[in-house]
């Protein structure tokens, strides 16, 4: 396939590169990665220049006055795209979690698992105390206070007590039904019952009551794919050919995500396009808002562009720019579809492609990340409490700082990857530290615009975790070798046999002189 010229491409243009072959051997080969090279990047050509023409298109047919229906027809190509990325993403998440947990052995899937944990946490925490503190700095909502206007409030959710929202979030890592768990989700209502008390007169009462609302859940699906697959680990030899099942039908999901790849530059385009010809009176919200909408993207940037690859460098010591070059296409996926969790399978197919991440990483991390690790709506949700804080002039006070804090980073776990998902846990926080959701609607008015950047910046932070747990597997790997090695020297005089004998080799028993595409000197260190 592609993937293979490409790493004969890399094989022939690296140090070790295969001189000693006959040129026209040579000159196929080169011919071959050229055409592998043009290959793995069409996809990025065409993604960039779809969100360029969607632009150019939406500017283009907003002077065409268009009828709402009108605009539902221009939609419709990017609509398919989103039913298509929803439709594989349950065989994909399960079906890789499954097998991802069955192949890890338990001992390093507890330390895969630990760090993991461990890193989304860390990071989480990280953007919301960097949303927090630039609130406090471009101070957002304290020029904002003349926009009450009575044209946006309409759709605010009704706000949940602290409390249910994260009984809903353990009771939905527990679904009841596992069929149900595919398409809904377990959400508190609240029922206002009349209350006869002893004067006479009536007070009303607020009744929690457990609703089914629409939408998959992700988090119960996610617990329960692990939890199986690694009871089928246990089973040993009985689960072997249910393992070899989930497999086959994880490999065969990602062939169809590739054929679904090559949709998204046209429906990427008419999703930017429709939305850009839907979108009211920008100027008014852009100057009215546009230091909360700079704020939030600021902090995206800052977040995505500085902290995240610092972190990646110093646990790698690799270049992280490099390593998010080859996710154009997940990004820009990310930035038109505004889900995390529809960017999940080009997500998977393009990190185990470009980058080189072990199979069983990835599918093992990305799924859990694109549901739990949410650093991007960190950021929204604390930026979008502190702004709606300086709007009422509330001073916030340590106390309530650190409950947005826990809030926030608690609440981005449980927020599913769905467009607009953020404003829900937006009116939890600002339950829990006593502000009015009343202003919500403002926040739902620029959220199309901040939920992109904020997609973005979630599945990049998947994307470098999944690439700093493969390091430190490989690492781990490449320590075991040389153990072996040191143990097996007198008995493997010549290196023939050590290189099928090594696990890491046979694992990429394609091109066995570069033991990973990332560093072609390592394999020459290990012999």
């Amino acid at each position: 396939g592609s993937m293979e010229a490409a790493r004969n491409g890399k094989a022939g243009s690296g140090p070790s590169g295969h001189a000693e072959g006959p040129a026209a051997k040579c000159g196929a080969g080169c011919l071959r990665g050229c055409r592998g090279f043009l290959r793995r990047n069409a996809l990025v050509v065409l993604t960039v220049s779809g969100v360029v023409a969607g632009v150019a298109l939406g500017t283009a047919v907003r002077g065409a006055a268009l009828s709402p229906a009108q605009v539902a027809y221009l939609a419709f190509p990017g609509e398919l795209l989103l039913r298509l990325l929803r439709m594989v993403i349950l065989p994909l998440v399960v079906c890789s979690l499954v097998s991802g947990a069955a192949s890890l052995d338990t001992r390093s899937l507890g330390r895969l698992g630990g760090i993991a944990v461990a890193y989304f946490l860390g990071t989480t925490l990280l953007a919301s105390g960097l949303a927090v503190a630039l609130g406090f700095i471009i101070r957002p909502g304290a020029g904002a206070a003349g926009l009450n206007a009575p044209s946006l409030t309409d759709a605010v959710p009704t706000s949940k007590e602290t409390v249910d929202s994260f009984l809903d979030l353990i009771r939905n890592l527990f679904p009841a039904n596992l069929v149900a768990a595919a398409f809904r989700t377990y959400a508190t209502d609240y029922r206002m019952l009349p209350r006869n008390t002893t004067s006479g007169n009536v007070t009303w009462e607020k009744i929690p009551v457990g609703t089914e609302v629409e939408g998959m859940n992700i988090l119960g699906l996610v617990l329960f794919a692990l939890v199986l697959g690694v009871a089928l680990k246990k089973l040993g030899q009985e689960g072997e050919d249910l393992i070899r099942f989930f497999n086959s039908f994880n490999e065969a999901t990602m062939v169809v995500v590739s054929w679904i790849m090559w949709y998204v530059p046209i429906g990427i385009m008419f999703l930017i396009g429709s939305k850009i010809v839907e979108m009211e009176d920008i100027v008014v919200l852009v100057t009215s808002l546009g230091k909360y909408i700079f704020a939030s993207i600021l902090g995206h940037f800052i977040h995505g562009g500085i902290i995240l690859p610092l972190i990646y460098f110093a646990s790698t010591r690799q270049n992280p720019y490099r390593f998010l070059l080859g996710l154009i296409t997940p990004f820009a996926t990310a930035f038109a579809t505004c889900s995390s969790s529809a960017t999940l399978p080009s997500m998977i197919k393009c990190i185990e492609e470009n980058n080189g991440v072990d199979k069983r990483i990835s599918r093992f991390i990305l799924p859990i990340g694109a549901t739990v690790n949410m650093d991007g709506a960190a950021i929204f949700q604390c930026m979008a409490t502190v702004f709606i804080a300086q709007l009422n002039n509330v001073d916030l006070n340590a106390g309530q700082i650190f409950t947005i804090l826990v809030t926030a980073t608690a609440s981005s776990v449980g927020a599913a990857g769905i467009p607009a998902g953020g404003v829900l846990t937006i009116a939890i926080i600002l339950e829990a530290i006593g502000l009015p959701t009343n202003d919500l609607s403002l926040i739902l008015a620029v959220d199309w615009i901040v939920d992109r950047t904020t997609t973005v910046v979630n599945v990049e932070g998947d994307a470098l975790g999944a690439g700093i747990l493969n390091y430190l597997n490989e690492k781990e790997k490449k320590d075991k070798e040389q153990e072996l090695k040191e143990v097996n020297v007198e008995a493997v005089a010549n290196s023939k046999s050590e290189a099928e004998t090594s696990p890491l080799v046979t694992h990429k028993n394609q091109v066995s002189n570069t033991s990973s595409t990332a560093d072609p000197e390592s394999k020459e260190s290990v012999l």
